[in-house]
């Protein structure tokens, strides 16, 4: 250990500075981990807790050989990642995803923290740049990085932060449910980490009824997010985590093909009619008695979301522990400000990471903070720290975030926006790799190609990352 050596701040104790703080004590350095909650709350936190979550209990697909997002949990699993331990000790059955108890999971990771002897956790808003003597910072405020902050890097950058709007799901008490018309089943009857293949309330819509849900929802009152109207007029909302209101205006099949697509499941109530669209529901604490619903982000007033979601079969009497909401997330145009090492061009000492660089989803910002975290603890020691191959999920991601982006704009509006981790962002295999294959059989095998190369080129880093120390 390195007790002797000046710490690292981390302000931000969502999941990239967690993650940041857990790496950073690992690798045998002093940290502080600097969190404004509870004494300072945000519109969309319920608790003191680390790494709550607010929005999804899911961490979605767990597959590497399928998913991007499967790779990335491969990798930071290899890692030594605290998030992903939360997420393996706290999971619920939820098909082919990896989804958790949101309780026990921000537990578990502020227990951890702690523990942790080399992590220093201090209960306070850091509400301006930090100060000078503090000469290695890792900012992971996320999407809601409080405004006095956010003013100051504006400052610090000339740049304005880019803002962008996104909504959470309601969530419904189980025992509310009437499964004389909803049941169980995944999609395909697929089972994933901790599931059943029987993992999802499926609630059944005929065609009638989905249209009539649809017009309801474009015709519905909505709520305004709580920033200033000039602010509103040209954010535009994260396509990842649209609000269901927004997706139906896009066209009557839009939710058909998208959260409410019926395919792979069969009513057994009905068994000789296909339902024409499904809302599904997914486990979101250990012990069932709450239910989110996929995809149901929406900024709709409390009392049009009892109206339009109690039409649902299924849902008549149901009874929500939490209604949908909206907030207001920033970022920074990251292409253009960071370095590859998630530094400030303007302000080396300060190391960025999670939502506000750019990335968008809870593994990802994760991921960025495990990557900023060890980047950090490689300065403090005076080692080197390898470039992570663009090969591989975490690499990929950084790539996109520091550059990898088109070409930057600087007259007009930036067009970088938050990205989730996908195949996109991946190098091209070589031709011979899929072979003569075509079809679905040819995806299935470029995907898997991807993950055995990206696995490989982990491998490699690690040991060139341990031959630096």
């Amino acid at each position: 250990m390195h007790c002797s050596l000046t710490p690292i701040h981390v302000i931000g104790g969502g999941l990239a500075g967690s993650e940041a703080a857990w790496q950073i004590a690992r690798a045998g350095v002093p940290v502080v981990l600097h969190e404004m909650r509870p004494s300072r709350r945000t519109p969309v936190h319920s608790t003191g807790g680390l790494a709550e979550l607010v929005c999804s209990n899911s961490f979605r697909a767990d597959d590497p050989q399928t998913s991007a997002i499967g790779i990335l949990h491969r990798e930071m699993r290899s890692l030594d990642s605290l998030i992903m331990a939360a997420a393996d000790a706290h999971k619920l059955p939820a098909g082919g995803a990896l989804a958790v108890d949101r309780g026990q999971f921000s537990e578990f990771i502020t227990g951890r923290i702690g523990a942790q002897p080399l992590i220093t956790l201090i209960r306070e808003e850091i509400d301006a740049l930090p100060p000078e003597s503090w000469d290695n910072v890792i900012i992971a405020t996320g999407p809601l990085t409080s405004p006095p902050l956010a003013s100051a890097l504006g400052g610090l950058t000339g740049e304005r932060d880019l803002a962008f709007f996104d909504a959470i799901a309601p969530v419904v008490h189980r025992e509310s449910i009437d499964m004389e018309k909803a049941w169980f089943q995944s999609r395909y009857d697929k089972q994933g980490p901790a599931g059943t293949g029987a993992d999802y309330i499926n609630c059944p819509l005929t065609k009638d009824q989905y249209a009539a849900f649809v017009a309801a929802l474009v015709e519905a009152d909505r709520a305004e997010p709580h920033v200033l109207a000039e602010e509103c007029a040209d954010t535009p909302y994260f396509n990842g985590c649209l609000p269901i209101e927004v997706m139906a205006e896009r066209g009557r099949e839009t939710l058909r093909h998208g959260p409410m697509k019926p395919f792979g499941l069969t009513n057994p109530h009905a068994e000789s009619a296909k339902p024409y669209a499904v809302v599904q529901l997914r486990q979101d604490n250990a012990l069932g008695t709450l239910y989110n619903m996929v995809g149901f982000q929406t900024k709709l007033k409390h009392h049009a979301q009892l109206d339009i979601f109690r039409t649902v079969p299924g849902l008549e009497s149901a009874r929500f522990a939490r209604l949908g909401g909206m907030h207001r997330n920033t970022f920074l145009n990251a292409p253009k400000l960071l370095d590859g090492a998630l530094r400030l061009k303007a302000a080396p000492r300060l190391r960025f990471a999670g939502q506000i660089t750019g990335c968008e989803g809870y593994v990802e910002s994760a991921a960025i903070g495990l990557a900023a975290g060890r980047m950090a603890a490689a300065d403090r020691k005076g080692e080197d720290f390898p470039p992570l191959p663009p090969t591989t999920a975490l690499g990929a991601l950084i790539n996109h975030i520091t550059g990898g982006h088109i070409a930057i704009i600087d007259a007009g509006p930036p067009s970088f926006q938050p990205m989730n981790v996908n195949f996109g962002l991946f190098p091209p295999l070589a031709p011979k790799v899929a072979g003569r294959r075509s079809g679905a059989e040819k995806g299935r095998a470029r995907k898997a190609a991807i993950s055995l190369r990206a696995a490989r080129d982990l491998d490699a880093w690690r040991s060139l990352a341990r031959a630096a120390e």
